[in-house]
């Protein structure tokens, strides 16, 4: 017992060093403050994220009214950009945080959240399954440090929301069990409160999930079932109370917004093929975050042969092949077909940022991917050839099929050599004795670490010059001060020069402009 829990911190604690340690190393090659003049910020986090931190930053400071604001857009309904932007229970760290130190707060707190996101992930594993090995860390890792993260981490208000995914679904599993629905309420109702736009999807699929989980369960009596599906509606409607407080004055903003209207697709078409998309999974692939509908769905060149040997693996039942199955397929048509994909996204066409529900299927495959690691005695040495073979087979005919200006031809050359690293640990494990096979997790760890850490480097973590964007701040702060004690009346400031899209937020004087979701106009 005692080794089982000291083994179970070593695996936390890898869980969420290393991601962290890669995105510091990141940070310290890209020159990022405090390691250089940099910063990250980039698209909606340089023109509204940081604009509006400021604004809560300053509230929280000097006692504004957290329902209504006048420094921006002639005056605006706080509550509904709180709830979208900055309702992150994390944030209200900002009290503790100086006017020149808003953007290290938002930059550092990214951070936090990804090693957060690989402990939320190995939490999850060590939980559900019973063998308890160091595999459950690189998973995490994995999970961490995924293309969805690579694409979108700079979108921070998301990241409460898949950090706690995992979570959710081992409250739901538990729930459906028949045991405490406490953990469920509690995370998908912090997940609805931080942000309810991702939420959304995170609730569709636990629909599906639910039903899965049932079919998994195998057959029951209809009144098993039926309290089941009562208490899983009355599980989930206690969690969207619980954040009704930010939710509704949301609901209430976005009715007068151009997101009320929506058309519903007349005709079904296909984005891409199924081999271009599943190309996307190799490492080393340019994240697509503008108009066009690829999916950011990297999680690793070891899903390449872990994911075979899940189907060929004589342990792991029928039924749940075919369900999990079911669900990739199904993810597949999700990022490909566009009425699915408008039905993700609240039934809307997102503007860029596309499938932005690809998490869930980053998390499904890792799972998938360690049940087979973790049944890894039950494959045979043949079957891990044949699933080396496969992999192999796949980095060639995509190379020769595959469209997506996005993916580099390194990437398949690089994509191979790590799934052959993969291949001597997997095989090595198959053929050796008990004692050398004690070093296969580790080698996997350490090779996913790298990988991993340089996918990020490659695709993610964009910078900007942090010495232009507060150069003037000081200067600002000089002229609405002198101004306001020369004529302390009502008025309105604006910039003729902007540094931003919410300069009056930035820089907290009552101003016209205003660039937001929840804006009315």
């Amino acid at each position: 017992m005692e080794r089982d829990v000291k083994q179970g911190r070593n695996a936390y604690w890898i869980s969420f060093i290393i991601p962290v340690v890669a995105m510091l190393l990141i940070f310290i090659f890209r020159g990022i403050f405090p390691f250089g003049e940099e910063t990250f910020l980039r698209t909606d986090m340089y023109h509204q994220y940081a604009p509006f931190f400021s604004e809560f930053q300053y509230k929280l400071h000097h006692g504004g009214s957290l329902l209504y604001s006048w420094d921006v857009g002639l005056g605006i309904n706080f509550s509904a950009l709180y709830a979208y932007y900055l309702a992150s229970p994390l944030n209200w760290l900002l009290f503790l945080c100086p006017k020149g130190l808003i953007l290290e707060f938002m930059t550092y707190m990214i951070v936090v959240k990804i090693g957060l996101t690989g402990v939320s992930m190995c939490y999850y594993l060590r939980q559900r399954f019973p063998e308890r090995t160091l595999g459950c860390s690189f998973i995490a890792i994995l999970y961490a440090l995924s293309g969805y993260i690579s694409a979108y981490s700079w979108n921070l208000m998301w990241l409460d929301c898949i950090l706690l995914f995992p979570l959710i679904l081992l409250g739901l599993e538990r729930l459906v069990r028949g045991e405490s629905g406490m953990l469920y309420v509690i995370t998908l109702g912090l997940s609805i409160l931080s942000n309810y736009y991702i939420s959304i999807m995170t609730c569709i699929f636990l629909v599906i999930y639910f039903i899965c989980l049932n079919v998994l369960e195998g057959m029951e009596r209809p009144r098993v079932v039926g309290i089941r599906i009562l208490r899983f509606a009355l599980y989930s409607l206690i969690a969207g109370g619980l954040a009704a407080v930010t939710l509704l004055p949301e609901i209430f903003a976005l009715q007068m917004t151009a997101s009320s209207d929506f058309t519903f697709p007349q005709t079904a078409t296909q984005y891409f093929t199924i081999i271009d998309m599943f190309a996307r999974q190799m490492p080393f692939v340019e994240t697509e975050q503008g108009l066009d509908h690829w999916p950011n769905i990297y999680a690793g060149a070891l899903i390449f042969l872990l994911l075979p040997l899940y189907f060929m693996n004589r342990k792991i039942s029928i039924r749940e092949k075919v369900v999990q199955g079911l669900l990739m397929v199904f993810f597949y048509l999700s990022f490909s077909v566009n009425i699915l994909n408008f039905i993700w996204h609240g039934f809307h066409y997102p503007n860029s940022l596309p499938c932005r529900q690809s998490f869930i299927y980053i998390f499904l495959i890792l799972v998938m991917c360690y049940e087979a690691f973790i049944h890894r005695a039950a494959s045979t040495v043949r079957e891990v050839n044949a699933s080396f073979g496969m992999a192999i087979a796949f980095c060639l005919l995509a190379q020769k099929l595959v469209t997506d200006d996005a993916i580099h031809f390194s990437a398949f050359y690089l994509t191979a050599l790590f799934v052959l690293l993969y291949y001597y640990f997997m095989y090595t494990d198959r053929t050796r004795t008990a004692d050398a096979r004690r070093w296969t997790a580790f080698g996997i760890l350490l090779v996913v670490s790298v990988e991993a850490t340089l996918n990020m480097a490659v695709t993610s973590v964009t910078t900007t010059s942090r010495t232009a964007y507060v150069r003037d701040n000081e200067d600002v702060e000089k002229l609405v001060e002198a101004v306001r004690a020369e004529d302390p009346g009502f008025y309105r400031f604006e910039k003729i020069t902007r540094k931003t899209k919410d300069d009056g937020a930035w820089m907290n004087f009552p101003s016209v402009s205003l660039f937001s979701s929840t804006a009315y106009v």
